[in-house]
């Protein structure tokens, strides 16, 4: 009976690690720059992504590196992941809106990214859209997981 027990453990924490392994890809700190079509930088910023295991992203301690009437106070983000893989050679899709807050000057401005993970980075587009004055536009983006 012990054998079974230790048996029955052993295969639950195995299913454990195995349920955590897809999601864990995307969580950590990150960092992100968004390039217009010539080549320059839109926007750079960082934010911390957690997967909560059904998909959609907990996005915190975002915070623009470049500043930006666009984003300014009370600024939000949400987002989705989907993962196919396991932790080290995970690869997914990846959906992030960042809204700007109530409290804005620069009327209300929403920015979405649409793109893909793979080997810690990812690549993919953007769009602005707003009321604000040069809050609009939109290029190709590059996320980086911080080891």
């Amino acid at each position: 009976m012990r054998q079974v027990c230790i048996s029955v453990v052993c295969a639950m924490a195995v299913l454990l690690a195995a349920c955590g392994g897809s999601g864990s890809a995307i969580n950590g700190n990150w960092t992100a720059a968004l390039s217009n079509p010539d080549g320059s930088t839109a926007f750079t910023f960082t934010a911390t992504l957690s997967e909560s295991g059904t998909g959609t992203l907990n996005v915190t301690n975002l915070s623009f590196s470049n500043s930006s009437s666009c984003f300014a106070a009370g600024t939000t983000a949400t987002g989705t992941f989907s993962s196919t893989g396991t932790n080290n050679g995970a690869t997914g899709t990846f959906e992030m809106t960042i809204q700007s807050g109530t409290a804005n000057t620069n009327g209300s401005n929403q920015v979405a990214l649409q793109g893909t993970l793979s080997s810690n980075t990812i690549t993919g587009t953007w769009a602005l859209k707003g009321t604000g004055s040069g809050c609009t536009g939109s290029g190709g983006f590059t996320m980086s997981k911080k080891m």
